[in-house]
């Protein structure tokens, strides 16, 4: 199909979006349809077949072009690299079935207000709407501006002001039964494919008891006329009231918090289950919508669908309101379960090459037919014989099973992946693990344990910086505003007695020794609501002159913003605000005279000990004011500053021996993490990521700013020498004097997540040359991690993503491998999930990768050996006319192939990481040639075995037996017909060619299976596969069983000759010397890797793989890295002026 549309023909669906596709709008001709009907009934079905995959050409075969606005039927098509073509019939939904109900007619007030788009897709006036559903989403005909649209879902531009207007007091029943109507329910089906359409898949199975509890919940919904009422889940629509009372509740939608807070465990989505606290929507008058309409992530006032309301805390109102933002597949819980069912396809070449492979057997079976024709039209044959035997070699030739057994090493990775607790939702990218060469990690709870052990408080006043306070003394903090703050600046809960939150909230609550509960009848303040979380000094604490604090609101934090706040009032004392977070941030909201002139200094002398460091600051509120109709922009200003708080992040056990094991493999380890940047460094340093002998080279970039250009410096990092640096971003040791060691040994570059943006948006040109040798990037918000992850990606390498899941959505999605730490088995963070909450999942993980990808090859090589042996052997019979017979297929294809394939997969991965990787194609030389050498070994094999047998004293063209009686030797061989009555049922098959034939390709079958069995150093050794080497035994005695056994009963059965001893030991002898030289042939020269380097350095070959290119021009570059220079946007050479992009999936790499 071409690119020129008719007006309307063509459209984008969920334009800008993951998920983002052209649209084409067909209408159906009754003449193409009869004609298409007629080609199915003589094509004896394969015509729909055809259409079935090809979903494209059924559309264009069925339907002519037209504009959506008149299409019958949608071609849809993904905008990706892919360009999957799939085709929907428009269908109808008919409103009249409510007009008995509601009186519903097309001037009615309910349907006449076109401001939502459930009333602009309403067709007046027969009040019908066009819909399509595209993988469980549905998508409606918006009538006033023409296209399609996505509903289910509350449209984003809505206000603040109007979500709480329109949807505060909840909707009137009909408009929730036209809404129901038209959204359909709020369910997630996930249908169990029937045993007589498929054998039953596993995952569907598990999908459908994952969903089917979130369609039973009850819950309470408040009707704008009927009052609050209990109604089932899958009634709800978007717009709707929900009243959430208790805890333990399991949200059945996603909905945004008007009223209230909740306390939420959003592990399934995050895979990190520490609760999370939900605000209200705030009532702004701005007409901005309302994801926007603050700096903050939206994703706060939102309680997602599967999540569970651990507690929901009343305010003014006296209960917690949600109003339904969406249903169905269109929520959270529903876009996890569409990744599942949906997953996006992988363009990794192994799968492209297997086609293309398998095109090149249709081609070799081509041939094979026309020489068919050939011989037996000339023979004189019967047409019906003729095709028979032509359509036998394309089902010989092309093997069916090939891409069942290119995913069989995957099944089984997955399976010991399981028992080593890790999850995986997108199988195939098992694969993609052997093909990693950079790995990402977060951090905080990645690399770093959890827990952190509060080492002490840094107070000041207006001297600066006090004495530390060290909690390891066992003396109480004193009284005063620090207490205070690190008393009630925090998002802890408490559940049934127990206090849970945050680690670090909760180690900082801990030491100051106060008690949380809630505020009863015992409180009397004004303002305080009367289930307020009040935090009480102990009773054996002294000089308290507060009987407590209560915590009356929060601004929860956020990852973007780096801070969190909250609003107390000291009971029988004054309100006040109290901010937590990154101390640039803090510092940054605070009057400048109160942040002492040593900040920097002394915030680096913990930094680059590697502890972890919050600052946390203060200001007085007026009693006056109502809590929540205080702005954060107000609260957030003018604050005192109070002191740092340092904690003592340590590493994980797991942490520093899993990067060695990496970085001997040769594979790139990279730290992206929002904390410190001296922290980030030291972290490297000690966790092993950045060696002693190795250097780290700081660049520091700056925005415009006045009459100057962007700017971008590079400094060697020293780790001892202490000397302040002017901009507090980047509190760090710098070296005055730089000696040129930098340059010659290997050095790593730091930065932060603004000197990040800065360089991406000025300095475009320099940042390839960046991320050859970037490790640590500090400071970095969830977009920016995104980001990176794609540049890496840009460079060709194949990259995974480590993270907790928290704050790395982005880039565990955006990787090729994305791996969460998380206890849930399955989140929408990544297509990984590992129980075990450290990082030696990542080399297993590449481990199995790879031993599935040498699998995969292993069983490619076999199943095509297997088909050219047999496709040869029949050709060379078909000469004679001859062929093997039924049983004769049948023992080679399931007593032998199948068992083989079954358990050829079984070895397990190897357990050390070699320096290198797999061959991530079908198509490469080595493989190649050791395919094309053992068609050809086998092919002379068979021809001499087939020559040699006519050649033979007791060969004749009659059907009969030739065995030794008494005498072996040649001369005295008789003649021992077998019953003629019996020969002649089998005369098209049995004769000595046949036997012959049969015998070197049936136990080649099992000698090529052997040697492309392969071992180390990606898999374990064949020995181990013991269940395979016991098939392989069997099957081979089982063989020479038959070719040795006089059984005539036996061979009746097998079609097969009996011969003598002699001739059966010539097979054995050219079985044997078969077997030896592919033997030597694959292990001499195919699988020498330092041959295939030798040949590679001789003819000058060089990657083309896009970091490789840098890395030998960067190598080759004097002045590269630039040491204690500062060069400017506008400096030649340094703006912007490279394009580099290549396909996600790809890499132009050729692995050996």
């Amino acid at each position: 199909m071409g690119d020129q549309f008719e007006t309307g023909q063509h459209a984008l669906l969920n334009e800008g979006e993951e998920n983002e596709m052209e649209i084409f709008g067909y209408r159906t001709q009754g003449c193409r349809k009869t004609l298409c009907l007629a080609g199915s009934i003589f094509s004896f079905g394969i015509l729909p077949l055809v259409f079935y995959w090809r979903p494209a050409w059924h559309v264009w075969a069925h339907c002519v072009p037209c504009s959506l606005h008149e299409a019958d039927t949608v071609l849809l098509r993904t905008t990706d690299e892919f360009q999957i073509y799939s085709w929907k019939k428009i269908m109808w939904i008919h409103l009249s079935a409510l007009n008995s109900a509601l009186g519903l007619t097309a001037d009615h007030p309910l349907i006449t207000d076109e401001e939502y788009i459930i009333n602009r897709a309403i067709r007046k006036p027969d009040l019908k709407v066009r819909c399509i559903k595209v993988q469980k989403i549905r998508y409606v005909w918006n009538y006033l501006e023409g296209q399609f649209q996505k509903i289910g879902s509350l449209e984003d531009w809505l206000s603040s002001a109007k979500i709480h207007q329109k949807f505060g007091s909840g909707l009137t029943r009909e408009e929730q039964d036209v809404r129901r109507l038209i959204c359909g329910p709020n369910s997630i089906d996930v249908e169990v494919t029937p045993i007589w359409k498929l054998l039953i898949k596993e995952q569907s199975v598990k999908l459908h008891h994952l969903v089917k509890s979130h369609n039973s919940i009850t819950v309470s919904v408040c009707g704008r006329k009927a009052g609050v009422q209990e109604l089932e889940s899958h009634f709800l629509v978007p717009g709707d009231l929900l009243i959430l009372t208790g805890n333990k509740v399991l949200m059945p939608c996603d909905a945004v918090l008007i009223d209230g807070s909740c306390v939420v465990n959003e592990g399934m989505l995050t895979g990190e289950c520490i609760p999370v606290t939900k605000t209200p929507l705030p009532k702004m008058d701005s007409s901005v919508p309302w994801k926007t309409q603050s700096e903050a992530d939206y994703k706060r006032h939102v309680l997602f669908c599967g999540t569970e309301i651990i507690q929901a805390k009343a305010a003014c109102s006296g209960t917690v309101r949600a109003v339904v933002l969406q249903t169905g597949f269109n929520t959270a819980k529903g876009d996890l379960v569409r990744s599942i069912l949906y997953p996006k396809p992988m363009n990794f070449k192994l799968y492209r090459d297997a086609i293309r492979f398998l095109l090149c057997l249709v081609g070799i079976a081509t041939i094979g037919m026309i020489y068919t024709l050939c011989v037996y039209v000339l023979s004189g044959e019967p047409p019906e014989e003729v095709v028979k035997k032509a359509l036998d070699v394309i089902t010989i030739a092309v093997p069916p099973a090939l891409p069942a057994a290119l995913t069989t090493g995957i099944i089984y990775a997955q399976r010991r992946l399981k028992k080593r607790g890790i999850f995986c939702i997108s199988p195939q990218r098992i694969n993609v693990c052997g093909q990693l060469n950079l790995v990402c990690f977060d951090k905080t709870g990645t690399l770093t344990k959890d827990g952190l052990d509060l080492w002490g408080v840094v107070s000041c006043d207006r001297n600066g910086f006090q004495e530390v306070h060290s909690f390891a003394s066992g003396q109480a903090l004193p009284w005063g505003p620090l207490c205070a703050a690190m008393a009630s600046c925090h998002s802890l809960i408490l559940l049934d007695g127990t206090i849970q939150g945050d680690p670090l909230d909760l180690k900082m609550f801990e030491a100051t020794t106060w008690e949380m509960a809630f505020s009863g009848d015992d409180v009397h303040m004004k303002g305080v609501p009367a289930n307020a979380m009040v935090v009480k000094p102990c009773r054996t604490a002294s000089q308290v002159p507060v009987e407590g604090i209560a915590i009356l609101h929060q601004f929860p934090f956020s990852s973007a913003l780096q801070r969190m706040t909250v609003i107390v009032q000291e009971i029988g004392g004054d309100r006040l605000a109290f901010m937590k977070g990154a101390p640039e941030r803090v510092a940054s909201f605070c009057q400048p005279e109160t942040v002492p002139t040593s900040f920097v200094s002394e915030l680096q002398i913990y930094t680059t000990q590697g502890f972890r460091v919050i600052a946390l600051a203060y200001k007085k509120l007026e009693n006056d004011h109502h809590t929540t109709a205080l702005a954060r922009e107000k609260v957030e200003s003018d604050l005192i500053f109070l002191g740092l708080l340092i904690l003592e992040n340590r590493l994980k056990e797991k942490t520093k021996p899993v990067l060695e094991e990496l970085i001997s493999a040769q594979i790139r380890t990279v730290m992206i993490t929002g904390d410190n940047l001296q922290t980030a460094i030291t972290v490297a340093r000690k966790s092993g990521m950045v060696s002693k002998s190795q250097k780290v080279i700081l660049i520091e970039a700056n925005e415009t700013t006045g009459s100057s250009s962007a700017s971008i410096s590079w400094t060697l990092v020293e780790e001892k020498k202490h000397i302040m640096y002017e901009n507090q971003d980047n509190y760090i040791n710098i070296r005055d004097e730089v000696s040129d060691n930098g340059r010659e040994g290997s050095y790593h570059f730091a930065l932060t997540g603004k000197s990040f943006h800065v360089i991406s948006q000025h300095f475009s040109s320099l940042l390839p040359k960046i991320l050859i040798n970037g490790t640590i990037f500090a400071r970095m918000s969830p977009g920016q991690k995104s980001s990176l992850v794609e540049e890496f990606q840009k460079l060709d390498y194949f990259v995974g993503m480590c993270g907790d899941g928290a704050n790395d959505c982005g880039a565990l999605k955006m990787a090729h491998v994305g791996i969460s730490l998380s206890e849930q088995e399955a989140s929408v963070a990544s297509p990984f999930t590992s129980k075990t909450p450290n990082i030696e999942c990542v080399p297993h993980l590449i481990k199995e990768g790879r031993a599935a990808l040498v699998t995969s090859f292993c069983m490619f090589k076999y199943m095509a050996l297997y088909s050219m042996i047999q496709y040869v052997g029949v050709l060379l019979l078909y000469w004679k006319t001859n062929s093997l017979s039924n049983y004769q297929f049948l023992f080679q294809d399931l007593a032998i192939t199948t068992l083989i394939g079954v358990t050829m997969n079984l070895n397990g991965a190897y357990p050390k990481l070699v320096p290198f990787r797999p061959a991530g194609r079908l198509i490469s030389p080595p493989l190649l040639l050791s395919v094309i050498f053992n068609i050809l070994l086998s092919l002379a094999m068979h021809i001499v075995g087939f020559i040699l047998v006519q050649r033979q004293p007791w060969y004749s063209m009659e059907m009969h037996s030739a065995c030794t009686v008494q005498n072996e030797s040649i001369s005295e061989l008789t003649m021992s017909p077998i019953a003629p009555e019996k020969m002649e049922s089998n005369s098209a098959f049995t004769s000595f060619e046949n036997t012959t034939i049969w015998f070197l390709g049936t136990i080649n079958c099992i000698i090529v299976a052997l040697v492309f069995s392969k071992g180390k150093p990606f898999r374990q050794p064949t020995y181990t596969n013991y269940i395979f080497v016991l098939v392989l035994i069997i099957q081979l005695g089982v063989c020479l069983f038959i070719l040795f056994a006089d059984i005539p009963e036996l061979y009746r059965r097998l079609d097969l000759l009996c011969t003598p001893i002699l001739w059966r030991v010539s097979i054995v002898i050219m079985l044997s010397l078969n077997f030896i030289v592919s033997l030597v042939a694959e292990e001499a020269i195919i699988e020498n890797r330092a041959l295939w380097m030798m040949i590679k350095r001789c003819f000058g070959y060089q990657s083309k793989s896009q970091y490789r290119i840098w890395q030998r021009d960067l190598a080759n570059d004097p002045s590269w890295p630039p040491l204690n220079q500062t060069s400017y946007s506008d400096m030649p050479g340094c703006g912007r002026g490279v394009s580099y992009s290549n396909p996600v999936f790809e890499s132009n790499e050729e692995q050996l």
